[in-house]
């Protein structure tokens, strides 16, 4: 991915602009691997999907915990830093605690991530990762974030 490109506020602060969908998902190769594919983006909710399969199973044949343990940070990163954007910030995580409640071998889950709290300086997302044939939690996670100006 690009890096982002700033433009100078009133305000004396610099908005980066907002990347698209297709920049988010293909931002690194550890990113497209991990198969989260994003429906929509705000900076209080993103919406996505994963469809997991072999490439994501760990050596006994089921989904590696990993793998939500990335979606929660994928998920709630992109859209906490969608929140702080144009102040000429971005958020990076710095707790995340990821819940694996029942496994999976295949099949589609959706993942969704929800802004908790919002401050100047840190935020709290909460992200569900939802099997889609039957809308059992798979998995569950918090990220906090610190907002922080991009080097």
């Amino acid at each position: 991915m690009s890096e982002p490109t700033a433009a100078p506020q009133a305000n004396g602060s610099t908005a980066i602009e907002t990347p698209s969908i297709d920049q988010l998902e293909g931002a690194s190769a550890f990113t497209t691997a991990a198969g989260l594919r994003l429906e929509s983006v705000s900076g209080t909710l993103v919406r996505g999907w994963i469809d997991l399969g072999p490439e994501h199973h760990q050596p006994f044949g089921i989904v590696h915990g990993g793998v939500y343990a990335s979606a929660v940070e994928t998920a709630a990163s992109i859209g906490a830093t969608q929140a702080v954007l144009d102040q000429g910030k971005v958020a990076v995580g710095v707790h995340n605690s990821t819940n694996f409640i029942a496994s999976m071998s295949e099949g589609r889950v959706n993942v969704v991530a929800t802004a908790v709290s919002q401050s100047r300086t840190q935020q709290l997302w909460q992200v569900d990762i939802i099997r889609d044939s039957d809308e059992r939690l798979i998995a569950t996670g918090q990220l906090r974030v610190q907002n922080i100006t991009p080097r």
